[in-house]
């Protein structure tokens, strides 16, 4: 199985500075033609104190969001550089949107991607407006890259 023909990449959020105030994507992830999609955020430097989290929302029509119960994830003020993700399988309604909550001190973010997979349709096309380019090798030789 080649995962880059069978999933599709979304730069879900661009890095965010320093700060405490929430990072909430414009817009969902359509997982119409998914069965399932992994959000991975990539933290920056946290402040000492900050109170960060990470949780999803899904959207019958990609404008009124509702917390997925149990899908909170606590980031330690130590967590410093470290990657944290959750994975949504089957949701009930249409969009999803990963949001960071910060607060109390600042915490930096280096990026949030959405990884849909179980595709019913493939192979895939990723995100053109966020995806730049990227290859697939099978069992390549050795040599010049």
């Amino acid at each position: 199985m080649n995962l880059s023909k069978n999933c599709k990449i979304t730069r879900h959020s661009n890095a965010v500075a320093a700060g405490t105030t929430d990072i909430t994507p414009s817009s969902g992830i359509d997982m119409q033609g998914f069965e399932g999609c992994l959000f991975i955020v990539e933290m920056g430097t946290i402040t000492s104190s900050a109170v960060t989290s990470i949780k999803v929302q899904q959207s019958a029509d990609d404008s009124s969001y509702a917390d997925l119960e149990g899908t909170s994830v606590t980031i330690a003020d130590d967590d410093d550089n470290q990657i944290f993700y959750i994975d949504v399988i089957k949701p009930s309604d249409r969009y999803l949107k990963l949001i960071v909550d910060r607060g109390t001190a600042n915490a930096v973010v280096d990026g949030i991607t959405a990884i849909q997979y179980g595709a019913r349709k493939a192979p895939t096309t990723h995100d053109s407006t966020t995806v730049g380019g990227g290859e697939t090798h099978v069992s390549p030789d050795e040599g010049t890259a």
